[in-house]
């Protein structure tokens, strides 16, 4: 584990970073998918541990088996674990799972991973470059949305046609950038394209994704049987019931 990148993280979550400093980050993340996918993983557990720690009552009990974890595995000192920052909680967890000494079921809420299964872009808009569409296609098609996003919005000048748009908005969630995502999947819900259902099903991920789980839970009571994938809609129902 790399604590220091853990408070990297923090810090750039928290706006603590300066303007170099947070420019070097976002640079990094754009040409280090592996740093981009620990940054993830980091957004990922950063979410289920404040909405797991949110009563003071389970932070209190997991500081008890946190002290005993840091007597062994944190060169025998003594922290008090409820005022520490999100990263440590994160460093803390993972050490505990390795080591079989946590003692909450973090599977209790479902997971957005497990959920997250983007299509693949196959576009046929006319009246904007084919370059640049091949472009987009190939990076959203390659998990590299980062470069993905920059040409959707160059795209969406010309054309702003709802698969450009709903295609740009699972680009937006999966780089975390969920204000501007949802807005894409609101407009997207509203009309009668044949992305409708998809957007509510994405802007529910958008929630699950950020811990917000009755909100999730609320956008799928919506999503019409009719949809495509509606036994996923079922099955993350059930889960967070």
């Amino acid at each position: 584990m790399n604590e220091e990148r853990y408070i990297l993280f923090d810090q750039y979550l928290q706006g603590e970073l300066t303007v170099d400093e947070k420019n070097n980050f976002e640079k990094q993340l754009n040409e280090d998918a592996e740093f981009a996918s620990a940054f993830e993983s980091f957004k990922e557990m950063h979410f289920q541990l404040e909405n797991k720690f949110g009563q003071e009552a389970e932070r209190e009990i997991f500081a008890e088996n946190l002290t005993r974890i840091s007597d062994k595995y944190f060169n025998n000192k003594k922290t008090k674990v409820v005022s520490l920052k999100p990263w440590y909680f994160a460093v803390a967890a993972s050490i505990a799972i390795m080591f079989g000494l946590f003692f909450f079921d973090y599977n209790h809420y479902p997971n957005f991973e497990d959920y997250n299964h983007p299509e693949s872009a196959y576009f046929t808009e006319r009246g904007v470059s084919e370059e640049t569409l091949k472009k987009a296609e190939d990076n959203f098609n390659g998990k590299r949305y980062e470069k993905a996003i920059p040409l959707f919005e160059s795209i969406l000048k010309e054309n702003n046609s709802p698969e450009i748009r709903y295609f740009y908005g699972i680009s937006l969630l999966q780089v975390g950038k969920y204000v501007k995502a949802e807005d894409i999947f609101k407009e997207l819900e509203t009309g009668n394209s044949a992305y409708k259902e998809k957007a509510k099903w994405n802007l529910a991920l958008s929630k699950l994704k950020q811990g917000k789980y009755a909100e999730c839970k609320e956008i799928l009571q919506t999503i019409s049987q009719d949809y495509e994938d509606y036994d996923e809609v079922e099955r993350l129902l059930e889960e967070l019931e």
